[in-house]
């Protein structure tokens, strides 16, 4: 039988310990640690998800990989273009961790309508584009069906189509630049046959997405050349490693962007929050283990005569910690308990309801995302216990300073 953990529960358990002093001490102490693990649940769960959502929509828009020449590898613009050559395709393709790969071309212009014009960066996809992709960010229409035909069929962002006065089945008037007449522009009729909105700024006030083919006629490009290709992996952690196995297969010539790559700013300011989050765990930790270690630091000093009648019975100091250590474990894991309840309780009703909003401009999303897996669930947890526990061991160390002789004297 483990003699101080019986020790310790017959303590717990005492009628006369519920109307000491440490009884309120204890309470407070369970307080602060389900504070903590909730605020701990919270964060991270709330970090994560914002992470995760503004991963999604850059890699929906863009996918994980852009392959494409050097020339364009720091510009939204396709300089200079690539073959679209079936062996580059399939070595691609057939690169372990790949999925999906697309050709694309970007080329900057204005959309006129109703007296308004309006800067964009015109996307041209073919045949082979994932519009599953941006379902969930379409507002009303439909797609542009691209066929064996040039397709006149763009779709268009809400914030474009509000500042142009436009809406689906409209017409728009699509002016590029001429390098081989530097007066008159390149016009395109363009309809507007669906709408969407990412919350996403940089797309939406700046992207149209239509036929490819219109791209390579305007750049005088043959019809097999392309601005490059966007490439999809089985997971955003993994392409990286693809990135670097594609650069040694692929001509000399082309590049191999990351999407962190692409837009750095915004990926620099989302891996603060991993910094963010760790502040808040150590916080919650230290306000935890001081509450903690102050309820047993009571305990121990109320149940002093305890403590010295055990030294004179020849306990060891160890075992008599083993004692108050299991009572604070005990009490710890009753305040995890009470704060998983509250954050497993944010975080459902987060996911389902959405009850809060956020600024789209400042955070890139309407509601506050969410995401906690069960590992992180029972890695938190059982992190701030052992974290705790082992820095409780130090408040318990005042257990070798008593001396029975004083503490025995006047019972």
């Amino acid at each position: 039988m483990n003699l101080p953990l019986f020790i310790a529960r017959r303590m717990r358990f005492d009628p006369l310990h519920k109307g000491n002093v440490s009884a309120q001490i204890i309470k407070i102490a369970k307080i602060a640690v389900a504070l903590g693990i909730s605020m701990i649940l919270i964060a991270v769960a709330t970090g994560k998800g914002l992470q995760k959502e503004i991963q999604k929509k850059t890699v929906a828009f863009n996918g994980h990989l852009l392959v494409a020449p050097f020339e364009n590898s720091e510009s939204w613009i396709s300089v200079l273009p690539i073959a679209n050559d079936p062996a580059i395709m399939e070595v691609i393709k057939n690169e372990e961790g790949v999925t999906h790969v697309q050709s694309v071309a970007l080329k900057g212009g204005l959309l006129k309508a109703n007296d308004q014009f309006e800067g964009i960066v015109m996307k041209g996809v073919s045949r082979d584009y994932q519009w599953y992709q941006l379902e969930s960010f379409l507002v009303s229409g439909s797609f542009p069906k691209i066929g064996n035909k040039t397709s006149d069929e763009i779709l268009l962002s809400q914030v474009i189509a509000k500042r142009l006065s436009v809406g689906v089945g409209d017409e728009v008037s699509a002016y590029f630049q001429n390098y081989q007449n530097q007066k008159l522009p390149n016009v395109r009729r363009f309809k507007v046959v669906g709408l969407f909105l990412s919350g996403f700024p940089d797309f939406d006030e700046n992207f149209v997405l239509g036929d490819l083919r219109h791209i390579q006629r305007i750049n005088k490009w043959k019809n097999n050349e392309i601005g490059g290709y966007e490439v999809f992996t089985t997971d955003f952690n993994k392409a990286i490693s693809v990135s670097s196995s594609l650069y040694q297969k692929l001509p000399s010539d082309l590049d191999v962007i990351e999407i962190n790559r692409q837009y750095a700013t915004i990926f620099q300011w989302i891996s603060l929050f991993d910094f963010n989050i760790l502040i808040i765990i150590i916080v919650m930790i230290v306000v935890g283990v001081i509450n903690m270690s102050t309820a047993l630091l009571v305990l121990i000093l109320e149940r002093s005569s305890m403590i010295g009648l055990f030294k004179s019975l020849g306990v060891s100091n160890n075992m008599i910690q083993k004692i108050f250590l299991y009572n604070g474990i005990a009490i710890m894991s009753q305040g995890l308990i009470w704060g998983n309840l509250v954050g497993v309780l944010f975080f459902l009703s987060q996911k389902y309801l959405g009850w809060i909003r956020l600024d789209p401009e400042t955070y890139y999303v309407n509601v506050a995302p969410v995401s906690l897996n069960f590992g992180d669930f029972i890695w938190l947890n059982l992190g701030f216990l052992v974290v705790s526990s082992l820095l409780l061991w130090i408040p318990s160390l005042i257990i070798s300073n008593i001396n029975p002789a004083r503490v025995l004297r006047f019972r």
